[in-house]
């Protein structure tokens, strides 16, 4: 059976590891030269799985996410015991969506055909640009040529399937981002990603651009390639439905909604996060981002769990605007007075809609209009007070 929308719950898995760390990368990603013991961390997963599911058990998976890091290191071998271990401790919708990130560096006909036949569905490129210079510039390690080649592997395995673009790059002007962005979207089935170059605090581009060593576009110019990031994809049907994704209607991903949504997912790997309804309350749960002390404290405990933090009603419902208004959909004002046990502020509400922020549609749906977005942290911060 479907599940409803409402109800869907997601499951999270992270795996940690990568070729090489990409300078503007923040995210929990290791590269290890030495082999990596793959089925001795498949083990871990699967053991983790059990652990989570024993806390929160009669959920129905609407969808998997394999995130990282680069998944697509990993063996489809691999892959298959984690889904098999979902699919033996939760309930798993008919149609759920099972998504793969890959790097085009480890892309392969034969590796891919072995994903789908282990369960995955949808394949997330890491494309990032269109043109050399700038990948060179973005620390990655495939070219254009190789990533528009894994494009065509990925539109003959899978059905679905997203790529991921950077923009506002240094030196980036609109015209060149136009043409790049006509490109992609020749390539594209029905779903973009593309993300505004930010620089992360701890990374090499942030040291670079502390240094006056690394300009990124001012604020005028940012605008104005956001801006033709808009019309572009929403000339050619594939508006954005979330801040930084563009989609064809109907398929928008699934698995990024339950976070938007504020519904329930669980978090599996290293440094991996979760939300889940336990009794009632609402637990923010994250586990231990080191790979190996991971896998030690799972091997010994049956779990990787580090912060397991209770959400206040307060806290869920401030959480629930920051996500839900990144949404061209909005956020239902009731829900969040049903999450705060208040109402949000109607003079605020009003003084945003004269400053042409946001809307309320004739559902009675509070969205953050195309000025509003790029404006979205204050936007939320106002409403919040």
């Amino acid at each position: 059976m479907r599940a409803d929308a409402h109800n869907a719950f997601g499951v999270y898995v992270h795996w940690p590891f990568c070729l090489s760390k990409c300078p503007y990368c923040d995210f929990n990603s290791h590269v290890r030269h030495a082999a990596i013991d793959e089925e001795r961390f498949a083990r871990a997963f699967v053991r983790e799985i059990a652990t989570t599911a024993a806390r929160a058990p009669d959920r129905t998976v609407t969808s998997i996410f394999l995130g990282g890091g680069t998944p697509s290191l990993m063996k489809p071998q691999t892959v298959g015991a984690i889904l098999d271990a979902i699919a033996q401790h939760w309930s798993v919708d008919r149609d759920v969506e099972v998504t793969l990130e890959a790097n085009p560096t480890s892309v392969e006909a034969t590796r891919f055909a072995g994903y789908r036949a282990a369960g995955v569905n949808r394949v997330s490129l890491g494309v990032q640009a269109l043109d050399d210079q700038s990948l060179k510039a973005l620390g990655r390690l495939h070219t254009a040529r190789e990533a528009l080649d894994a494009v065509a592997i990925a539109r003959r395995a899978f059905k679905r399937y997203s790529f991921d673009l950077i923009y506002a790059r240094p030196d980036q002007g609109v015209q060149a981002w136009a043409g790049e962005l006509h490109r992609a979207i020749a390539e594209a089935a029905e779903h973009l990603s593309l993300y505004q170059l930010t620089i992360e605090e701890g990374t090499p581009f942030f040291g670079l651009h502390r240094a006056g060593k690394l300009k990124t576009p001012n604020e005028d110019l940012a605008r104005a390639l956001y801006d033709v990031t808009q019309e572009i994809c929403a000339a050619n049907n594939l508006p954005a439905y979330e801040i930084s994704n563009h989609a064809r209607p109907g398929a928008e991903c699934r698995h990024n909604l339950v976070y938007w949504r504020g519904q329930e997912y669980a978090g599996i790997g290293p440094g991996a996060h979760g939300r889940l309804d336990i009794d009632g309350i609402r637990h923010a749960i994250a586990t231990e981002k080191r790979p190996e002390v991971w896998l030690s404290r799972v091997e010994e405990e049956g779990h990787g769990l580090i912060t397991d933090d209770l959400l206040d009603s307060e806290q869920r419902a401030d959480e629930f605007l920051l996500m839900g208004l990144r949404l061209a959909e909005g956020i239902d004002p009731q829900r969040y007075e049903a999450l705060a046990g208040r109402p949000l502020d109607p003079h605020r509400i009003a003084a945003l809609k004269n400053d042409g922020a946001i809307v309320m549609d004739i559902n009675g749906r509070l969205r953050v209009t195309q000025a509003g977005f790029p404006l979205l942290d204050a936007v939320v911060a106002d409403l919040a007070a």
